[in-house]
């Protein structure tokens, strides 16, 4: 079983016009966590989790997922 847990961060961060270092910033960590935590090469603590989806002012499970979330392209196919 992966160990992996999934996120929408980048997309949210492209979304609402937020830089690495702007949400880095806001969460008090260094903008390269940020950047691991995108690329999946680090995986959060829940706390940390839990104030990524404040941020966003959204759910935790629709920011984070142990499934991979799906593509966006694949969502439009199938409309």
């Amino acid at each position: 079983m992966s160990e992996v847990v999934h996120n929408r961060i980048a997309l949210l961060r492209a979304e609402q016009g937020v830089t690495r270092r702007e949400l880095a910033e806001a969460l008090g960590v260094h903008y390269q966590t940020v950047g691991y935590l995108e690329r999946g090469e680090y995986s959060p603590s829940l706390h940390l989790a839990l104030r990524i989806a404040a941020f966003f002012d959204l759910p935790v499970e629709v920011v984070f997922s142990i499934e991979p979330f799906p593509r966006i392209s694949d969502q439009s196919r199938s409309a």
